[in-house]
């Protein structure tokens, strides 16, 4: 046992970042628990993208209760999503030697689904396309240092409102899957009827999961989720039947490789203008939701953790960069959406977590959790709406970060965090703000405060709206 310990020792450095075998692996076990929530909530996101059998989009896909058990294309997502966290914390383990998490991220599969798919049209396929092309985009400008630079390029106020918008937009999403928030034709959504199964379902496990979290629970979404669905029994909207708990892993073969690139550029159906914007505009906005997911987490954990250098800098910053970028690549070859370096990687870090042992047990939990997807399969929808709320809760946080007694800066933020929900886009939000925040500065004389990255990335939106 102490050849073992010595060698892992030796390999993550342990003595050196002043932590121990057991207190590395329980932090892993402290960041799965808190992060595990994506292996259910995932394939209940892209399931809504068309990635069913029945083709099913939307509130069609969500009706029809499609899940785990009796569909082969969801069951294909939720290995897609075990085998791409752990492939992706992995080579964050063993290459940066970081206790950061990865797995699909949250805000990245809802505009996977309702921006690329639902809102411009595009087959899941296609959009798995695209995440490919962006993950190939983050290696290059990881390598070459660009995608640093940008995110230097970018206003820090813009960078927390764009975070603070996804927050707002995945909590509608969440409340529209539960049944709360529906649409309406007079006041354009209004409460749904609360008093059915199906919605007070979704509120008692918002009720559940706001305890826990506010007891500090450690893992309090994940133990929503669960408590809410076995609820979920009596009312009459969990489904038992055909359930096998422990089971091999479903086939990978529906969703990997899945990709459409002649339906991507647009071939035969438009322009090849409006074609090839369109497709930068989703490149885009692809890369810098995950350039400011994955700066915004690894810089907050890293303090927390004193990994932080005199200059501010990110111990490994560039290494945990590309470890991102290559699962971001890979999780599109295995048929799920972009993959990001998760926050609640901080619930490890506070358990002590100093190396890559902490997230090489994430890595191993994820696969072990390949053997479950009984589990996922029962899970309704009702039940993983309040974790999308929850975490709506949590990323609005930043906005009291952002300055709001400089104009210049507070609407370019505000049309951020408004326009991801009220367009139901997370890219108009991320366009708006891009673009106004130039024309208002200019505008006061503060041209020099904006960086030239910005006034192109502006002229990039304005010509992709013109050629809608």
């Amino acid at each position: 046992m102490e050849v073992e310990r010595s060698k892992l020792d030796s390999f993550f450095k342990l003595t050196e970042n002043h932590t121990n075998v057991r207190t590395e692996i329980l932090a892993g076990v402290t960041t799965f628990i808190t992060m595990a929530y994506i292996i259910f909530v995932n394939p209940s996101i892209l399931m809504q993208a068309g990635m069913n059998s029945k083709n099913l989009m939307g509130d069609a896909a969500v009706k029809a209760g499609l899940s785990a058990i009796n569909d082969p294309v969801v069951a294909s997502i939720f290995v897609a999503t075990c085998i791409a966290a752990a492939i992706g914390t992995f080579v964050m383990a063993l290459y940066a030697n970081l206790p950061f998490a990865q797995a699909p991220g949250m805000g990245l599969n809802a505009f996977f689904t309702y921006s690329v798919c639902i809102g411009m049209g595009y087959r899941w396929q296609q959009a798995l396309a695209a995440v490919l092309v962006s993950g190939i985009i983050f290696i290059i400008i990881t390598v070459t240092s660009i995608r640093e630079k940008i995110v230097d390029a970018l206003p820090y106020n813009l960078k927390l409102a764009i975070s603070g918008g996804i927050g707002l937009f995945i909590a509608l999403i969440g409340l529209k899957n539960a049944g709360i928030v529906v649409s309406d034709p007079s006041t354009l959504v209004a409460f749904g009827k609360l008093t059915t199964s199906h919605v007070l379902l979704s509120i008692i496990g918002i009720l559940i999961t706001a305890v826990l979290m506010a007891r500090k629970v450690k893992g309090s979404i994940l133990i929503g989720i669960i408590l809410t669905t076995i609820i979920g029994i009596p009312f009459g909207v969990t489904r038992t039947s055909g359930i096998q708990l422990i089971s091999a892993p479903p086939s990978l073969s529906p969703t990997f490789f899945a990709f459409d690139f002649k339906g991507l550029m647009g071939i035969g159906q438009a322009g090849i203008v409006g074609a090839v914007t369109s497709l930068i505009m989703i490149i885009i906005t692809f890369t810098l939701v995950d350039l400011f997911d994955t700066i915004g987490t690894l810089v907050g954990t890293a303090e927390k953790a004193g990994m932080v250098d005199e200059n501010g800098k990110v111990k490994n910053m560039h290494k945990a960069l590309l470890s991102d970028a290559l699962a971001t690549t890979i999780g599109s070859l295995l048929g799920t959406s972009t993959v990001n370096t998760y926050v609640e990687s901080t619930a490890g870090v506070t358990a002590g977590g100093r190396t890559g042992l902490t997230s090489f047990t994430v890595g191993i939990l994820f696969i072990l959790s390949l053997f479950f997807s009984g589990l996922v399969g029962i899970v309704p929808t009702e039940a993983t709406a309040p974790a999308l709320i929850i975490v709506g809760a949590l990323m609005i946080g930043v906005v009291t970060k952002i300055d709001f007694s400089d104009f210049t800066e507070a609407l370019p933020a505000f049309f951020a965090i408004a326009f991801m929900p009220f367009s139901y886009s997370i890219a108009n939000g991320i366009a708006a703000a891009i673009i106004f925040y130039p024309i208002v500065k200019v505008a006061t004389g503060k041209y020099k405060e904006v960086h030239p990255i910005v006034y192109v990335l502006a002229a990039l939106f304005i010509f992709r709206f013109a050629m809608l």
